[in-house]
């Protein structure tokens, strides 16, 4: 074959794979960038805004806790509980008692009387709250104790409790009762959101029929199609360019590759990064995020308590709240202390959830103290000590479910609760940052990073003794790719609105050229 004739069939062929391979994916890339085109819509520029996102911190009434929570357990047989806490609601101090089957019993702080249904009373009062609607209809009050597709793994928090509103939004109102929380909401539109992202961008629909391997491993292969497609364009259209023969003037197909062939060489460089940050987030899918297994909280007997919970030598009028924490064979009483701050964190961390230019935090002080329940003395560096149980006990679970990081962390160390841990840095977290994102949900918490090769972090939130976020090296870099790849993170110096614009537009492109694709495609036939 002499050099004319092969070069013309390298050049039918480029152009036949670079059609294959686009039409290949044309509906798929339609979905990505349709779904994600809707993302910053929704959840930015036109997301419902709520009356209350929290419950400020506030002093216990002691007026209002005329019995200590010993007092209150031995009137009611209680001998064994999970954890306690003091609440205010309908005028009226509560103590909130988790028994040992993980079920919340209200009792009158004055009188000890069981309030009947109280964890659904709470739980309607604080979605009221929340909502800033004290007058619409509860529609229906639902226990969650699993994620659902309108409740999704991203949100973290369980069990909470669904109360929906007969409204014309149809609002529903996620709580968590046993941190006084709120866990997420949806209207009407964020439900349709809701599905049209997770099953146009996510493709949660295969893992329904399937599973989550096939969803993702599908995912990857279609990605990878679209980078080849790319790539082939590029060649074409960029690199080639001179070599391929030209539009026709005034021919209707060369008019329309001719605007393919501009959009798409501008919006090459992002469809790389969308898909090459899309195909890298995905592989860290195969392995299951199952940080809701890990929590501590072990049975309390409550003849360990032995001082009373109203004799604690603390200042009533800087005390939010009481509860329970046991680790290292003892039973302490975890007081939280009243913050005075300026509601930083609650007016600005959404805003600053996900950006690479937000304040250095300095270094906060904990607003926790330990007190032994056996004697009332306190214990110094008391939430620093309940974290190192906590993170010495999800290793070791780590290492029983054969996790490889703990297990080579574990390597020269018996897998068990005794096991020596070396800590390279620790600290008190009351803010999202690049490393423990919003994507957590839980705050605040205390990171333990532990020395090893992949540089282990674990963040435990010390409240309920759950596991927050476990974060190593691979994790970093694949969250740092999909932050500056994906979600365009680097121009957030030009503000939150900007960066939304930019990566729209972007995504927009994308969709414009495959469509001018699939259209010469269409007409070339």
């Amino acid at each position: 074959m002499d050099t004319e004739n092969l070069s013309r069939t390298v050049k039918r062929n480029m152009y036949s794979w670079h059609r294959i391979l686009g039409i290949m994916t044309i509906i798929p890339v339609i979905f990505w960038t349709c779904s994600g085109l809707s993302h910053p819509i929704i959840a930015h520029w036109f997301k419902l805004q709520i009356a209350h996102e929290y419950i400020k911190p506030a002093p216990v009434n002691k007026e209002q806790v005329k019995l200590s929570v010993n007092e209150v357990l031995s009137k009611n047989g209680i001998n064994l509980l999970r954890n306690f806490r003091i609440i205010n609601f309908q005028g009226k101090t509560f103590y909130q008692i988790k028994d040992r089957k993980n079920e919340m019993q209200y009792f009158s702080a004055a009188d000890g009387v069981k309030l009947p249904d109280g964890d659904r009373l709470y739980a309607v009062y604080l979605s009221r709250y929340f909502l800033g609607d004290s007058t619409s209809k509860v529609s229906s009050i639902t226990p969650v104790n699993s994620f659902t597709d309108e409740y999704k793994y991203i949100n973290r928090l369980l069990p909470v409790w669904k109360v929906s509103f007969d409204r014309k939004d149809q609002m529903d109102v996620y709580v968590e009762t046993s941190q006084s929380r709120l866990a997420n909401y949806n209207d009407t539109n964020r439900k349709v959101f809701l599905w049209v992202f997770s099953n146009f961008h996510s493709y949660e629909f295969i893992a329904k029929i399937t599973n989550n391997t096939a969803r993702y491993t599908l995912v990857l292969i279609l990605a990878s199609i679209v980078i080849f497609s790319t790539l082939s364009g590029l060649l074409i259209y960029g690199f080639l360019w001179k070599k391929f023969k030209k539009p026709v003037a005034g021919q209707k197909v060369g008019f329309l590759r001719k605007y393919h062939r501009s959009i798409g060489l501008l919006t090459s460089i992002v469809t790389f990064t969308f898909m090459g940050s899309g195909a890298y987030h995905a592989t860290h899918k195969f392995t299951p995020d199952d940080r809701i297994n890990y929590v501590f909280e072990p049975e309390i007997k409550s003849r360990d308590l032995v001082i009373a919970s109203t004799t604690l030598p603390v200042q009533w009028d800087q005390v939010s709240n009481i509860a329970l924490a046991r680790f290292n064979d003892k039973t302490y009483y975890q007081v939280c202390l009243v913050k005075k701050d300026n509601d930083s964190w609650k007016k600005q961390q959404v805003a600053k959830a996900e950006t690479m230019f937000g304040e250095k935090d300095k270094k906060e002080k904990p607003n926790v103290a330990y007190y032994d329940a056996a004697n009332g003395q306190l214990l110094p560096d008391g939430i620093m000590e309940h974290s190192y149980s906590l993170v010495k006990h999800f290793v070791a679970q780590g290492v029983a479910d054969g996790e490889a990081a703990c297990c080579e962390m574990m390597a020269n160390a018996a897998a068990d609760e005794s096991a020596p841990l070396i800590i390279s840095s620790s600290g008190y977290i009351t803010k999202f940052d690049n490393d423990y994102g919003f994507v957590n949900k839980r705050l605040p918490v205390v990171k333990i990073a532990l020395s090893t090769p992949q540089h282990l972090t674990y963040y435990v939130e010390t409240a309920t003794g759950r596991l927050g976020a476990k974060v190593q090296d691979s994790d970093r870099r694949e969250g740092l790719s999909f932050a500056v790849f994906h979600k365009f993170l680097l121009v957030d110096f030009a503000g939150k609105n900007f960066r939304d614009f930019l990566t729209a537009f972007s995504a927009f492109g994308v969709l414009v050229v495959s469509v001018l694709g699939l259209i010469i495609f269409i007409k070339s036939k």
